[in-house]
Parts: structure tokens; sequence; C-alpha cells
């Protein structure tokens, strides 16, 4: 089943050790409880023995609320030393984006999210630069303009942290935001830190990648959406995309047609995370795409 979740309903995400029995445990859970599926998804790592899960609940069929379904689940975790966290997806997540000179991407986030394609709140915008203030104002949406000097960057981050505190962000946006994250902040937000790459990693990681890949002659150009984590641009990744490029193309063609993959790896990226369809173990991602 894949159908977009209603307005009262709750995702149930779990990852756990492999064995019989687990899917017929949730089920038989969720059945005696009046609980009906809008979506299921389901994956086994039999390499690695591990089992990840996604169920959409129809909460209106529940017959307990969310704190009971907590504390009755609990035990049956435990049983299978499970992994696991439920969201109420009437509640949008609130997102802080931050941005830096290019507005590309950070025009596209708001775009969806005006038009209602993103189930999120977006409490704040933060940028290094100034010239996106009225783009952001203009959605009503607080603009934070924080400084961020060469010779010590250590306040500015402190402050920026501070604003994302204060605003109550649970997920961070890196809309080419072109700053290297302070491990403090990667930690807090371990997993909840998504940055767009304009790269198709691997390949060409740091600065300039669209430089180096005229430089390489390559065929084809990509973005990558990935999770921030104290190594540079070497995150789990969530999302990417791809562009086919001939020898026609020079390094500002290559830019051009890479905004446009930018914006649709970053898009979707964020997406599956607000509908938790990612779920991450060491490295690696499963993401039960729609």
């Amino acid at each position: 089943m894949s159908e977009s979740p209603s307005k009262s309903s709750f995702t149930l995400i779990i990852s756990c050790p492999d064995e019989v029995g687990i899917v017929a445990a949730i089920c038989q859970f969720i059945a005696q409880r009046g609980g009906s599926l809008i979506e299921s998804n389901q994956h086994t790592d039999v390499e690695q023995g591990w089992f990840y899960l996604r169920n959409v609940i129809d909460g209106q069929s529940l017959s307990i609320d969310e704190n009971r379904f907590r504390e009755e689940f609990a035990p049956l975790a435990d049983k299978f030393s499970m992994e696991w966290y439920l969201r109420d997806n009437s509640v949008p997540q609130r997102v802080a984006i931050m941005a830096s000179h290019s507005s590309h991407c950070l025009a596209d986030l708001l775009h969806r999210w005006k038009s209602n394609e993103l189930n999120c709140t977006i409490p704040c915008v933060i940028s290094n630069h100034e010239n996106l203030r009225s783009m952001v104002e203009w959605h009503g949406i607080p603009f934070h303009h924080v400084p961020v000097p060469k010779e010590d960057k250590s306040e500015a981050f402190e402050k920026t942290a501070n604003i994302i505190e204060r605003h109550q962000a649970e997920t961070i946006v890196l809309a080419r935001y072109m700053q290297i994250i302070p491990p403090a902040i990667c930690s807090s937000y371990s997993g909840r830190l998504i940055n767009i790459h304009h790269s198709f990693l691997p390949s060409f990681i740091g600065a300039n990648p669209y430089q180096k890949a005229y430089d390489r002659g390559v065929k084809l150009i990509g973005a990558t959406c990935h999770y921030v984590t104290e190594d540079l641009d070497e995150g789990p990744i969530i999302e990417q995309d791809v562009i086919r490029v001939s020898h026609s193309c020079d390094k500002d063609d290559m830019v051009r047609l890479g905004r446009d993959v930018e914006r649709s790896a970053l898009s979707r990226g964020l997406r599956y995370h607000l509908e938790d369809r990612v779920i991450v173990r060491g490295n690696k991602t499963v993401v039960f795409t729609p």
C-alpha cells in the first residue's frame, strides 16, 4: 500500500535485528487496537541481518491514544530489541533553513512549503549574507543575518545555534549554505541536519565541483542530498539526482544544469525526511520512497 498519510495518522518507524515473527507481532498489536494501515513498508538487509519497517496508521481507527500506544508497544519493542519511534503526522516538523548567496534551493523550498508540498513549518531562515532577506520576509518568515568572519567563526556559530534553539527547530536544512558546520551542531542535530552538495558524491568532494567536473570531462553531473556529519560531505545519503552533459557544455552550462538537480534532490530528500521515510544505520540509509 502506498498513499499519502491522512491528517489524523501516526507513523511507526522500527529498526532491529531480523528474526521470524516481527511483522506478525506488529500487525497483531495494531489490529488488536483497531488500527488500520494506510501505508506499509519493510526491508530486510540479509547480509547485515537487520530489519526495517515503516507503517502509517490511521489515527481515527485506533482505540487508544498516542501516549497509550507508546506505553503498550514498549514491551513488544523490548522483546525484539527495536529502535523505534512514533510520530503524530498532524504536527508538522519545524525546519530552520540556512543559506548563503545562492537563492535557487531556498526559493524552491519556500515555494514548495507555500504550496503545501512539504509538511513542515519554517520558523526562520539564517544566512551569512543579506541578499536573501527580501525574498524570505516576503514569505512572512523571520530572517536572521549572521556574518561568519574568516578569522574566528566560533561566535557566529554560537549565535546561530542559539537562534535555532530559540525557534525550536527540529530539523536544519543547508540550502547551499557555504560554511562548514562545527562538530557541536553536527552532533546536536545528528540525523536532522540535511545538506545539498552540488556533486554526485563521492565524486568531487569539497569546493568547486563543477570546475572539477568540467576539467575531468564528465558526461553526467549530479547533486547529493545527505545528512551532515563531522566528516565533510561523507554523511548518510538520502537522495541523488543526475543530468546528462556533453563536450559542448562549459562550466557555466554545468552550473545552470546543476541547479536543477540540486533543487530536485534537496526537495525530495527533505520530503522523505519529513515523512519519516529515511532510516539511518551507520553511514547508510534505507529510504522507503512513495
